[in-house]
């Protein structure tokens, strides 16, 4: 029997400030998960939950099983907690393990040391169990992070590989592409449903509107790429089923309104490519325009977007004078409600108007602010325009 086979604690990560957006994909699953602790979140279930919530999950950034937690107060107590655990039951005679380390107010910060020490108390615990007198380690490849917080060691083995922001779709970038796991989350923060018209006026390669159509369609957005875990010698092939539940659920004839423009042909050409690759070139609309030229004849729809900002696109004035132009663009929409993530620390003084909320991200290692300005709801219609599709 593998660690695989039972009850496993599975941690997913969440970046600073969409933690609540994660909790709420991960009930909306049919888990319970735990508070937000460092952004790490909790829930109990058994492999097929692992494979589902790196599958499932918009706004995660990496699914994780935790193997073992013990004090930790010196290098000595570190190896016993590591050498202690049945890596026999995680990891093949072949098997290559690496390990990563994080401190945070204990005894032991060093991280280099913290992972040698690590390393070496899970090779002697696997020869010994195997009964080798070295470890060949030409296998497939599992991935531990030791993390001390307060003394206290914890041990988990990643089950994603890359990131989860790293969809499949997306095989060329444009100038600061935001993560598509940032953009599922901007889009979970705002008002839009896919009930309601969306833009984005400054899409780049299309990141944000695909993101919306995936939505819209309910497709899975790991329905097309692999997970490290998939590859694990001891773990359970799953991998059908989950694929089979995320197809059933793709809404194939959901009728969207999802528009994305920018005034870069290039960039409209890529966005165009990362659209069919997604599988919503069929319901998301994507066009050369410049933004000051953008309007719709829709009521109380929704932009979300992620427009220029920082010395290396534009300089201090040319924003000023963007944003200036954005507000007067949105002013022309009826009743729509706007967000947009900048860093430029003026933005609502040059976009012409007050935020009703504001809410700090990170874009990549950037803090940003994301600015909501609310249109007025729509009222409730009986006809299909603001129905939700099914």
């Amino acid at each position: 029997m593998s660690v695989f086979d039972g009850k496993l604690t599975i941690e997913v990560a969440a970046a600073s400030g969409i933690e609540a957006v994660v909790k709420r994909e991960l009930v909306a699953l049919g888990y319970a998960p735990g508070g937000a602790e460092f952004g790490r979140i909790r829930f109990e279930g058994n492999f097929v939950d692992v494979l589902r919530a790196n599958v499932f999950l918009r706004a995660a950034g990496r699914v994780r099983i935790v193997l073992s937690t013990f004090a930790a107060q010196t290098f000595d107590s570190l190896f016993d907690g590591v050498y202690a655990y049945n890596w026999h039951e995680v990891v093949p005679p072949k098997g290559r393990v690496v390990v990563n380390a994080k401190s945070r107010s204990s005894n032991l910060f060093a991280l280099s040391a913290i992972q040698s020490v690590a390393k070496k108390a899970i090779s002697k615990r696997l020869m010994d169990v195997y009964r080798l007198s070295s470890l060949e380690e030409s296998g497939e490849r599992y991935d531990i992070e030791v993390s001390l917080v307060n003394n206290v060691a914890t041990l988990t083995l990643d089950t994603s590989g890359e990131g989860l922001h790293k969809r499949g779709y997306r095989t060329y970038l444009g100038d600061a592409p935001i993560r598509e796991t940032l953009a599922s989350a901007m889009l979970q923060l705002s008002v839009w449903n896919p009930s309601r018209p969306f833009i984005d006026p400054f899409c780049g390669s299309g990141t944000i509107p695909i993101e919306a159509a995936m939505i819209g369609k309910n497709i899975a957005c790991g329905m097309g790429r692999s997970f490290s875990c998939e590859k694990f010698s001891f773990a359970p092939k799953v991998r059908q089923q989950v694929q089979q539940e995320a197809e059933q659920l793709v809404i194939r004839d959901a009728k969207l309104r999802v528009s994305g423009f920018d005034i870069d042909p290039n960039a409209v050409k890529l966005a165009l490519k990362h659209a069919r690759a997604a599988g919503v070139e069929d319901c998301v609309h994507l066009q050369v325009c410049d933004m000051r030229k953008v309007s719709s004849r829709f009521k109380y729809g929704v932009i979300v977007t992620n427009p220029p900002y920082g010395e290396r696109l534009m300089d201090s004035d040319s924003l000023k004078q963007l944003y200036g132009d954005f507000g007067k663009m949105v002013a022309k929409l009826d009743e729509w409600s706007v967000y947009a993530i900048t860093s430029f620390p003026a933005f609502e003084k040059y976009f012409g108007r007050r935020a009703d909320k504001v809410r700090k991200l990170y874009n990549s290692e950037i803090e940003c602010n994301f600015y909501a300005f609310l249109g007025a709801k729509p009222p409730k219609r009986s006809d299909d325009e603001d129905r939700p599709q099914s």
